[in-house]
């Protein structure tokens, strides 16, 4: 039985939570972070010195922390291919794809974007910060739109890790208002990932509780 703290409406959280109905883990989440508290407590800090969420917990194992970490984890655990392949170069190769989402797609877009947008004051939002990190997050998307029209998922034809990591924030990307450039492979993409049912349960949150 997996143990997953954090809150549903976590980026971070939402993509663990994601890979774990897509592999149909048992787990229990507890809501940890932001209203919930939690994090700041003796006992948690023991389990992550960072304060942050997900932390999660497999059986008696040591608790684990970082989102990265905890998603191979569990794909080398519990997967396999596509999802997850045994085979070094196939492996790698989606790994690639995952780290460079998570570095270049959900790092440039939470922070710059979502969070200057959503939980920040509207009096206090700076139109001119935001639409310069539209513009650096587009150089990445315009990677993913040229690898979208050549396979059906990021890595290749086949859904897998890289997917999980990079597909998590294209809901709110898609949601908030922003003058988004036209990219056709991408939209379609998305709007497949709507239709999993994991996808739908998990990333599609709503998160009126985080706007300012």
């Amino acid at each position: 039985m997996l143990t997953i703290w954090g809150r549903k409406t976590s980026s971070n959280v939402q993509a663990l939570m994601w890979a774990v109905a897509e592999l149909k883990l048992p787990h229990e989440r507890i809501d940890a972070g932001h209203v919930h508290g939690v994090t700041d407590t003796e006992a948690f800090l023991a389990m992550n010195p960072n304060g942050t969420v997900p932390v999660l917990r497999d059986g008696d194992n040591p608790p684990l922390w970082e989102t990265g970490a905890i998603l191979r984890y569990l794909a080398t655990r519990y997967g396999g291919s596509p999802f997850w392949p045994s085979d070094l170069l196939d492996r790698s190769d989606i790994d690639r794809w995952a780290e460079w989402a998570k570095i270049n797609v959900a790092i440039g877009f939470t922070g710059p974007v979502f969070w200057r947008v959503v939980r920040t004051p509207a009096d206090q939002r700076d139109p001119e910060a935001i639409a310069k990190a539209m513009t650096a997050l587009e150089k990445p998307l315009r990677i993913a739109e040229v690898q979208l029209t050549r396979h059906a998922h990021l890595a290749g034809e086949d859904f897998t890790l890289a997917d999980i990591q990079f597909g998590h924030v294209l809901y709110r990307y898609y949601d908030i208002e922003v003058d988004r450039p036209e990219l056709p492979a991408l939209a379609a993409y998305y709007a497949r990932l709507t239709e999993r049912p994991a996808y739908r349960e998990h990333v599609m949150v709503p998160y009126d509780a985080l706007r300012a």
